[in-house]
């Protein structure tokens, strides 16, 4: 049974595929592969090269998954290439049937999941706006009341009256958005589509999809592998993993986990004595090698309010060092960096020495959340040489709690950085 505000439901759902062709094409080669294989003999019409399956070859693209969507919510689907996302959005637009599982709907879907899908590539564009409101049970006169805010949004008026089989990939991303956003359907299912427009275009169906879903709410399921527009548009995440769901809940986790942040919790290394090599710093040139980084007196790694943060860093000279400087990069969830901090020529020594240096960062302005360092050598072998990348290390992480200054608890989407509050001038 669904709950008022479920949308979408399914129990224990499968989608298995049969590796390798099924059938030839005609009954004669059908018979001809048939009659081979009972004598032993090798199959006349098999394509070179290509290995033999057993009937029983099959991949289970989707395994087992139980979900629930509720009405309003924008939930983010992420993972690997061949993990289940697309195989999984097939299944809830009823594309494809399911192997095994069940799935229950309220409400009506219009979904894009790949370019032009939907689109008769024969007929014009305000032709296929009229034939993707049939598909979804509207008549001509209500079709005719959006006609007017799809051909705008879409910013194609120019060649609405031109089949679409002339259209490049952008506009048809432009058009096919614009129709599923702006057509009567209670669920929107996105897959990876954005990708395709320009960025002005992808910030506009952002705001248009959490519009929709706020104002409206309509139900998004929104696929993609740019874990920005993830984190920007969406309130919950699932995480597949060759066809099964490892996570569903907050974003920020979740794209930690499809990130590989696993380390999450460290707050020290010893690079000689980890036996990991997912954690070994990976080195792109060989002047310094990294031996120990931690923070200085902490058991932990959450820092609260003004806390300054404390590192001790331990490196050994693999060859003499003029004059060694440091840039230190905080990224966000999505690796992405989102401050620095820099100091030049604080160090020289020579080939064999091994040195400990103490350091402090102020991350006062840095908002609540999870962030990752890298650490960044880099020295001049003269005064008239360019500055050369001796080290490139990924360091230690920095869990930021601080108190809640305003009424409205700090967003993500706000940024990272909190430069203060903003100043009144008295007016005289």
């Amino acid at each position: 049974m669904m709950d008022k505000n479920c949308v979408i439901k399914t129990e224990n759902l499968q989608k298995e595929y049969r590796l390798g062709v099924i059938g030839t094409g005609t009954l004669r080669h059908d018979l001809q592969s048939w009659f081979a294989k009972k004598r032993g003999k090798e199959d006349p019409n098999r394509r070179i090269g290509a290995r033999d399956y057993e009937a029983g070859d099959t991949f289970l693209a989707v395994n087992g998954i139980d979900l629930e969507v509720q009405r309003g919510e924008r939930v983010g689907i992420i993972g690997a290439n061949g993990a289940g996302k697309s195989t999984l959005l097939k299944l809830l637009s009823r594309i494809t049937a399911p192997t095994e599982g069940h799935i229950a709907y309220r409400g009506r879907i219009a979904s894009m999941l790949e370019v032009g899908t939907g689109f008769h590539p024969e007929l014009t564009g305000r032709e296929n706006i009229y034939l993707n409101g049939a598909i979804l049970g509207m008549n001509r006169a209500e079709v005719d009341k959006k006609i007017d805010d799809i051909i705008a949004f879409s910013e194609c008026e120019k060649f609405i009256d031109t089949p679409v089989k002339r259209y490049s990939s952008g506009m048809f991303v432009k058009l096919a958005f614009a129709v599923s956003a702006h057509l009567d359907a209670e669920i929107l299912i996105m897959d990876e589509v954005l990708a395709v427009g320009d960025m002005r275009f992808q910030k506009k169906c952002i705001s248009k999809m959490r519009e929709l879903a706020v104002d409206e709410n309509r139900t998004v399921l929104y696929v993609s592998h740019n874990m920005s527009t993830i984190q920007e548009l969406c309130t919950r995440c699932i995480v597949l993993d060759h066809g099964k769901k490892v996570f569903d809940g907050d974003v920020d986790e979740a794209i930690k986990l499809y990130m590989g942040g696993d380390n999450d919790e460290f707050y020290m290394f010893d690079y000689e004595k980890f036996e990991d090599e997912r954690y070994r710093n990976p080195v792109r040139r060989h002047d310094v090698k990294i031996k120990k980084m931690k923070y200085v007196g902490r058991t932990s790694n959450l820092f609260y309010d003004n806390e300054s943060v404390n590192v001790e860093l331990e490196w050994e000279n693999l060859a003499d060092i003029p004059s060694l400087s440091l840039r230190v990069e905080v990224q966000d969830a999505r690796r992405m960096p989102i401050t620095s901090f820099i100091i030049e020529d604080f160090y020289s020594g020579k080939k064999g020495e091994t040195h400990t240096q103490q350091m402090t960062f102020d991350i006062s302005k840095i908002t609540r959340g999870r962030y990752f360092t890298r650490y960044v050598f880099y020295n001049k072998k003269n005064e008239e040489a360019a500055f050369e990348d001796i080290e490139d290390v990924a360091g230690l992480v920095i869990r930021r709690q601080m108190a809640e200054q305003h009424k409205r608890r700090w967003s993500r989407l706000w940024g990272s950085i909190h430069l203060g509050d903003i100043l009144l001038m008295r007016h005289s």
